[in-house]
């Protein structure tokens, strides 16, 4: 009987390349890269950055160290059906295999789309309850991972049906970071661009993995997924490239609080510079559980807080990097305190197809404002413009440090398409650009 990863392999490999395709993998490189740049000034980004100085320089060691800062400052890219972030796990291993094998921008770019293809079917698959308790970015990162360096690799059907079963029985990623206010969730991206390496590279020598880590009886369902969906893995294979479905995240914080900030920047402009007495949140349930922090006391928790992020967009008509700050969690906690957050079937039903949310304020005078998002900005049905991609890209850039020379990265990434060959990974090690 075929195995589940040999029938991915399969839809994978068959599914055709158009231009559109590679413009559009292009977008999501260069939303990724400004990540990896913007994420090598913060706290844990440094730490990163010291320890890489002292570990090996193999693709997966980059693959580590790249991944692990793409996800530190939370504006990379989201695929909704998945709850996965694939671009911070799946492009930088692309990057530095493509660069090692001599490939060319439309293979890299391939590899790209194969990966996002394989890591966001395998998180549709694993049902709601995964969620819960796994990360489904570093549970089916790995599978996105080695699905592209598989490619770049020019692994046969076997060897990558081998590698795909290495990169199951390395899925790994616990919430309690969250929780406990820890630095987890960076390791977790890292980690699963190396395991995808580490897979696809020993299956290289013929080193073998399981056949049937997704369904067989001490297999991936059984053992991380209270209710799978097994034929969600392979079905619609004539749908668009699952990277078409993907979200560029406008604003640094919890994709699950961005469908409730964009509605919150809407009314500020509606309120016109009143102060809310009350303030009332609708959303999904999966929001509520991640994001309900009426006290966020670090930076990170405000990022996860519907109530934080909500509040400042209200006032300030923004949300940017400085907008979780010390000074800014003490300014906004009194508005918190008159926060409330409920569930709603609309939003609920919808999701994780569509990610929902309402906002309604009421003013001083008695008056009642609200308005409602059913998708936010930089989704698929809400797509961020080439100029915006463009803009945010050199925002993030530049919180990372690098003004001087982004116009020719990010001209140099747009045209990979046509690129004969990869350029150099552009990073930062010791402070200058290598």
């Amino acid at each position: 009987m075929r195995s589940l990863t040999t029938e991915l392999a399969d839809l994978i490999r068959s599914k055709p390349v158009a231009q559109e395709d590679l413009v559009a993998a292009a977008h999501f490189v260069l939303d990724t890269v400004a990540c990896v740049i913007g994420g090598q000034t913060s706290t844990p980004g440094r730490m990163l950055l010291e320890w890489f100085q002292n570990a090996g320089r193999d693709p997966g060691r980059h693959a580590f160290l790249a991944s692990g800062l793409a996800h530190i400052l939370e504006i990379d890219d989201l695929h909704r059906d998945s709850i996965t972030h694939p671009g911070c796990v799946v492009i930088p291993l692309a990057w530095h295999l493509a660069e090692q094998q001599g490939a060319s921008g439309q293979e890299f770019l391939t590899a790209v789309l194969y990966g996002y293809e394989a890591g966001t079917r395998v998180g549709m698959s694993v049902g709601p309850s995964h969620y819960k308790t796994w990360h489904n970015t570093s549970t089916c990162g790995p599978f996105g991972a080695t699905m592209a360096a598989a490619t770049l690799l020019k692994l046969d059907q076997e060897q990558t049906v081998w590698a795909l079963g290495n990169a199951g029985t390395q899925s790994c990623g616990l919430w309690q970071f969250l929780p406990d206010k820890a630095m987890s969730k960076h390791l977790h991206t890292a980690h699963a661009a190396e395991a995808g390496f580490t897979a696809a590279s020993l299956a290289a020598h013929g080193f073998t993995g399981a056949d049937h880590i997704l369904e067989g009886e001490k297999g991936f369902f059984r053992a991380l997924c209270p209710d799978p969906e097994p034929d969600v893995l392979v079905g619609e294979p004539d749908a668009p490239w699952q990277l078409r479905r993907t979200s560029i995240k406008p604003w640094p914080c919890c994709r699950h609080t961005h469908p409730a900030l964009d509605a919150a920047l809407e009314l500020h402009h509606l309120i016109n510079g009143e102060k809310p007495i009350s303030v009332d949140i609708q959303t999904y349930q999966v929001a509520i559980d991640v994001c309900n922090q009426p006290s966020p006391d670090t930076l990170y928790a405000a990022k996860f807080s519907l109530q934080h992020c909500v509040n400042t967009a209200l006032s300030d008509g923004k949300v940017s990097f400085e907008s979780f700050d010390a000074s800014q969690r003490d300014r906004f906690a009194v508005f918190s305190k008159n926060t409330t957050l409920s569930v709603t079937p609309e939003f609920n039903d919808a999701f994780p197809q569509r990610w929902g949310a309402a906002v309604t304020t009421t003013l001083p005078s008695g008056k009642v404002i609200g308005v409602m998002r059913r998708d936010c900005k930089g989704d698929p049905e809400s797509p961020l413009s080439h100029s915006e991609i463009i803009e945010k890209a050199q925002m993030v850039m530049g919180q990372g440090g690098q003004k001087k020379g982004s116009v020719e990265l990010i001209k140099k990434i747009l045209d990979l398409p046509q690129a004969p060959k990869m350029p150099r990974f552009p990073l930062y090690t010791t402070g200058e650009q290598k």
